[in-house]
């Protein structure tokens, strides 16, 4: 079972290919920042954007170099449920701590087929912990809070949710006793720890490890305030590329590159970025 402060973890890229070089030294920096573990090929992992193939390379790098050290989750959603299913098997094979995924986005599902789509992927890395991942705003809908309880009698790996909505009336639904969820917003870590999260998957952690496992470690709505402020300061760049210019700043060797569509930082927007990081 996952527990405390995870960072959902960028992709390293080099020439549109997975940076396996730079995978071991961005472990090795979030490993030595107070998280407990680490969400691979997430939003901010640009995960979606990745062929089948590759998304397994990536696992089985993240994997290797974690050693044990920190607790590795992944994102297996896709587009469809066999690509879901073979993704799903594939991180259980590859020796992953549990198993995130995603309501396929684009086709707004009912409650049925998201069940069904759901307890495949389940089924598919069982007996491994298995999380939903809620995020109204990538998938283009909420799963409904009935599919999850029906999906506990259908999946007993079942363990719990990251759940990215925000403001936290649209998160706390999702508080559902016996299911353990991590927070995504970072601005809610704080109010979601208080009312019975089980602790934080963070984008913002991704970069900023340390200052994130300093909330999750003693939660503060100042503390929270602050990181939702941080995160509110890198939106206003382009977030995936923001986050890996951070980290070069911060000395670790992951490129500023990123899979289109997205894009790079302007010269303007490194400009910035330096100058909120030496003021922050």
């Amino acid at each position: 079972m996952l527990r405390g402060a995870l960072a959902a973890a960028v992709t390293p890229l080099v020439d549109d290919h997975l940076d396996e070089e730079a995978v071991g030294p961005y472990v090795d920096f979030l490993a030595s920042s107070g998280l407990d573990g680490l969400l691979a090929l997430g939003t901010t992992g640009e995960g979606l954007l990745f062929r089948a193939e590759e998304r397994r390379r990536v696992v089985e790098a993240f994997v290797a170099a974690s050693g044990g050290r920190l607790q590795v989750a992944v994102h297996c959603g896709a587009q469809t449920t066999a690509d879901t299913v073979a993704l799903a098997a594939h991180a259980a094979e590859a020796g992953v701590d549990a198993v995130a995924v995603i309501g396929p986005p684009y086709f707004q599902l009912d409650e049925r087929a998201l069940l069904e789509h759901f307890a495949a992927a389940a089924a598919a890395c069982a007996p491994l912990p298995f999380y939903v991942y809620e995020f109204e705003r990538a998938s283009g809908y909420r799963v409904p809070v009935p599919v999850l309880h029906e999906l506990r009698g259908r999946a007993p790996n079942l363990a719990g949710l990251k759940v990215s909505d925000a403001p936290f009336e649209r998160f706390s639904p999702y508080l559902i006793e016996g299911l353990d969820v991590f927070v995504g917003p970072e601005a809610l870590i704080y109010e979601g720890l208080r009312a019975g999260a089980a602790g934080a998957v963070s984008g913002l952690a991704a970069a900023f490890p340390d200052r994130v496992a300093a909330v999750v470690r003693e939660p503060t709505e100042a503390g929270a305030i602050a990181l939702g402020e941080l995160r509110a300061a890198v939106e206003t760049c382009p977030r995936h590329a923001a986050l890996k210019f951070v980290l070069g700043l911060r000395g670790v060797p992951v490129r500023e590159e990123v899979r289109r569509p997205l894009r790079q930082l302007s010269k303007a927007e490194r400009e910035e970025i330096r100058g909120w990081l030496v003021s922050s």
